[in-house]
């Protein structure tokens, strides 16, 4: 259950996937103007949905994953309504800090890098995600025609861009273009390069100019997207820092991942690159490939594990037996 925003939505479904659950979606929305309300003061949130989200009511489920602010207080009302019927509690876990009492969820599961701790926190590196093994051997079956013409070694460059720490203005990207063009001309490598919402239409126009005479293929963001393919064809990732879900998905691979370094940043995004490049899991990309190897990131798995044994046994024996 979450806002439904994708960065709220992926890791609650890739987290209930781990488990061997297959889940059902909610998407909350608040009325105004309990929405700004902090969820520890909503006396009775499940009065306050509005409209447009879904029904949220009994049978009340066995497990309930939520993401995201506006999930928090519905989450915590329904693990506590269900806790009066006999042998149905459910069993509540809350992905990112949820900024109230922890003891309002069964687990509480959040990065390293926000430095929470307690007897029900689950901390990881990075965050949660839905790759897989068996994900990225689909991606490549479906992506290698697209990228079977470039040179190698293949490069894949995942671009993202501006957000509320960090900033890709034009110079950045001519220098970004620059190393990449003088890596396709000098070591004969083909690129495979993604951006997103936020990279922008200008700073698109600079790497497309930039690259028009390189072996590049630069998604247009017409057609399936080829992000999971890059992550399983490419030889080397080269991956903007600004998203702590795209470095940490690269770094499932277990392929070198370079990142490439925006202006600005938190401390938060410091802690994360810091361990990571402590680690060898990461390095910073200055315009060379580099190469090594590290133990795939596998944090998804990981937590799942431990959260199955927190759980109640009898609530373990109904997951998907093939998850154990």
């Amino acid at each position: 259950m979450s806002e439904g925003h994708a960065g709220m939505e992926v890791p609650a479904v890739a987290l209930a996937r781990a488990l061997g659950l297959e889940p059902e979606i909610k998407r909350v929305k608040i009325r105004k103007p309990w929405r700004w309300i902090p969820p520890r003061f909503l006396p009775a949130p499940l009065s306050y949905a509005g409209p447009d989200g879904d029904v949220l009511a009994p049978p009340w489920p066995d497990v309930i994953i939520t993401c995201g602010r506006q999930a928090v207080a519905p989450a915590a009302e329904i693990r506590r309504r269900s806790a009066g019927l006999a042998g149905a509690k459910t069993f509540a876990i809350h992905i990112q800090n949820p900024r109230v009492p922890f003891g309002w969820f069964d687990v509480v599961v959040a990065p390293e890098h926000d430095q929470i701790s307690g007897p029900n926190v689950i901390t990881g590196r990075g965050s949660i995600n839905g790759i897989t093994p068996e994900r990225l051997a689909q991606a490549a079956e479906e992506f290698a025609p697209r990228y079977a013409a470039l040179p190698r070694p293949l490069i894949g460059v995942i671009i993202g861009g501006a957000n509320r720490v960090y900033k890709m203005d034009a110079p950045v990207v001519e220098r970004l273009t620059a190393q990449l063009a003088a890596l396709a001309r000098d070591k004969g490598a083909g690129l495979a390069v993604t951006t997103s919402r936020r990279t922008g239409a200008a700073n698109e126009a600079i790497l497309r100019a930039g690259l028009a005479d390189t072996a590049a293929d630069i998604w247009d963001g017409t057609g399936a997207n080829p992000y999971f393919g890059i992550l399983a064809l490419a030889d080397n990732l080269l991956v903007t820092g600004d998203s702590v879900n795209m470095v940490s998905e690269a770094a499932t691979t277990g392929k070198p991942v370079q990142v490439i370094e925006l202006a600005g940043g938190s401390a938060k995004f410091k802690r994360f690159h810091d361990s990571l490049r402590r680690d060898g899991i990461t390095r910073p990309f200055t315009g060379e490939l580099e190469s090594w190897s590290y133990p795939p990131l596998s944090e998804t798995a990981r937590i799942a594990e431990e959260i199955r044994t927190r759980m109640p046994e009898a609530l373990r024996a109904r997951l998907n037996p093939g998850s154990l």
